[in-house]
């Protein structure tokens, strides 16, 4: 059975774990595989944190975040300038425009997002290009893998019919189905495969506040909500993301081999990580798709494009 990695944000602290200082090189589990090796002219003064769960031929919104030389503290700040760079195995280069900073949880913690397509797939390079304000630019390479297939459902690909779960299974009773401190109702009203018949284009989020492994579930929930209320023709759909059972009032996860058990959902879709959004046209088919955190530009430019 296929099983959700805690990846994203999580990073920024186990690589502070097992850093320690010692080294400059760095690997995410969980991520695209890849380590940091110091410049020739010495130590980086960051170490990059690739975010994003798995990179693939074709196009990726890639997402990725600094430590400091220690690897003890994130470093990623709107004021701090960041670009990255990819060399092919068969020396082949992808440039990408400047990434955008986005805060993971508003003035605490952000990374940066930019977009990235490979040709080919193999071991990549990546060459990440940053500077504090005013300090002095530099360039610390990063070894990546890229797949030929993505794990993940993409843009442009049908989106999985699922029979999930709603506010009807539990008579309305929304503790029973969500761990959101602060549950919407409309997002427990129409189920993936309901949506998907109707017609209906749908924002599906794959998030767990109350046992998300990266600490980003809640987050991406509030930063929705008032999205929501903009777009009333736009069904939006919380899907836990584990199994859950509800005892001693309250909902508890169903372990399998002492991990949290996957839904149904979650493998339909190919999840890697969580929380995930997938903005889905009236056609069932999959225009945008976000992993761990994303702006609130983002999704309004992928509603718009709905037409």
């Amino acid at each position: 059975m296929q099983r959700i990695i805690p990846i994203g944000l999580t990073f920024v602290f186990v690589l502070a774990a097992c850093a320690g200082g010692a080294s400059p090189s760095a690997s995410a589990p969980g991520s695209p595989t890849g380590s940091a090796a110091p410049p020739s002219d010495g130590r980086p003064s960051v170490i990059p944190v690739p975010v994003s769960s798995e990179l693939a031929v074709g196009g990726n919104r890639f997402v990725f975040s600094f430590l400091d030389a220690a690897g003890n503290a994130p470093v990623a700040a709107p004021d701090r300038t960041a670009s990255v760079r990819f060399s092919g195995p068969d020396g082949t280069t992808v440039e990408t425009d400047p990434a955008t900073f986005v805060w993971a949880i508003e003035n605490e913690r952000g990374v940066y997002v930019t977009h990235v397509t490979f040709p080919t797939a193999g071991a990549w390079q990546a060459e990440f290009t940053t500077a504090a304000p005013g300090g002095p630019s530099e360039t610390i390479p990063f070894d990546l893998d890229v797949r030929a297939d993505r794990s993940v459902v993409g843009v442009g690909e049908p989106a999985p019919s699922v029979d999930t779960p709603t506010a009807a299974d539990v008579d309305g009773e929304l503790a029973r189905l969500s761990t959101d401190a602060e549950p919407v109702p409309a997002f427990y009203e129409t189920s993936i495969a309901e949506a998907i018949d109707a017609g209906r284009p749908f924002v599906l989020v794959f998030a767990t506040p109350k046992f998300c492994v990266t600490a980003q579930c809640g987050p991406t929930l509030d930063r929705l909500k008032p999205i929501a209320t903009a777009h009333p023709g736009v069904a939006f759909i919380n899907v836990e993301p584990y199994e859950l059972t509800f005892e001693n009032d309250q909902l508890q996860p169903v372990l399998t081999n002492g991990q949290l058990t996957p839904v149904d959902s979650v493998i339909a879709y190919g999840l890697l990580s969580e929380p995930y959004v997938f903005v889905v046209d009236g056609d069932g088919i999959v225009r945008a798709s976000f992993e761990v955190i994303f702006s609130a530009d983002e999704i309004e430019a992928a509603l718009d494009s709905l037409g």
